[in-house]
C-alpha cells in the first residue's frame, strides 16, 4: 500500500532547463571555497612555524630569534655614545616587547583564519547549496541564522579585529616605524570602522523596512 503525500512537505518544483542551467552555476563558486580551504593550511603551517620560532627563541636559539624577529620586521633601537652619534643596533633579544609581538603576530593569524571559515562555511551555506547541519552537536550558533547581509556584518567585524591587531602591533613598534605610517594605519582603521557601522546600519534599516514591505 503506498503511502500517500505529506500535504504539509513542500513541493519540488522541475525547473525548466535554462532556469536550472543559471541556477546550477552556483556551483561554480565551489572551487573558490576549496581554494580557500587550502589558504587555511597554510596559515595553519605559517601558525606552526613562528610558533615554534618563538619556543625556541626562549630556550635561547639565536637563529629561531633573527627568524622570528625577520619575520615580524621589528628593528631593535639604535646604540648611540655619550655625544648622541650611533655606533651600532642593540644585539637581537628575547624582549618583552619582541614576545608581545611574536603572540600578536599569532592572534593575527588565529583571527584570519577565523574570517576564512565563516567565510568558507557561511558562504557555501548561503550562495552554494546547504549544509543540513541542523542537529549537529558542532553546528556553529551564527550559522542558523546567516544569510547574506548577516554574513556581510560579522565580516566587517572581523575585519576591525584583524586591523586593531595590526594597528596595536604597529603601536608596540612605533620607535621604528615612520609618523606618517601610524598616521595612515590609523585612517585605515578608522575607515574599516565606519564602513562595518555603515553595513550594520544599512542592514537595519533594510530588515526594518522588510515587514513593511509585506
Amino acid at each position: 500500500m503506498t503511502t500517500p503525500p505529506d500535504p504539509s512537505s513542500p513541493k519540488r518544483m522541475k525547473l525548466s532547463p535554462l532556469p536550472n542551467f543559471i541556477f546550477m552555476s552556483r556551483w561554480l563558486q565551489l572551487p573558490l571555497y576549496l581554494g580557500l580551504i587550502l589558504a587555511q593550511c597554510v596559515y595553519v603551517f605559517h601558525f606552526w612555524v613562528e610558533l615554534v620560532h618563538l619556543v625556541e627563541a626562549a630556550f635561547g636559539s639565536q637563529t629561531a630569534l633573527a627568524a622570528l624577529v625577520d619575520g615580524m620586521g621589528y628593528v631593535f633601537p639604535d646604540v648611540k655614545n655619550a655625544a648622541g652619534v650611533v655606533i651600532g643596533q642593540q644585539a637581537p633579544k628575547l624582549t618583552e616587547t619582541v614576545i608581545m609581538l611574536a603572540v600578536l603576530a599569532l592572534i593575527d593569524v588565529v583571527m584570519i583564519s577565523n574570517l576564512l571559515i565563516m567565510v568558507i562555511v557561511g558562504g557555501y551555506e548561503t550562495f552554494v547549496s546547504r549544509m543540513n547541519l541542523e542537529g549537529h552537536p558542532d553546528e556553529p550558533e551564527w550559522l542558523s541564522h546567516v544569510n547574506a547581509s548577516v554574513l556581510k556584518v560579522k565580516l566587517g567585524t572581523a575585519i576591525i579585529g584583524i586591523s586593531s591587531i595590526h594597528l596595536l602591533k604597529s603601536f608596540i613598534s612605533a620607535a621604528s616605524l615612520k609618523p606618517e605610517v601610524l598616521m595612515w594605519q590609523t585612517i585605515i582603521h578608522v575607515a574599516f570602522l565606519l564602513s562595518a557601522i555603515a553595513i550594520a546600519y544599512t542592514d537595519k534599516l533594510l530588515n526594518a523596512s522588510a515587514p513593511a514591505g509585506h
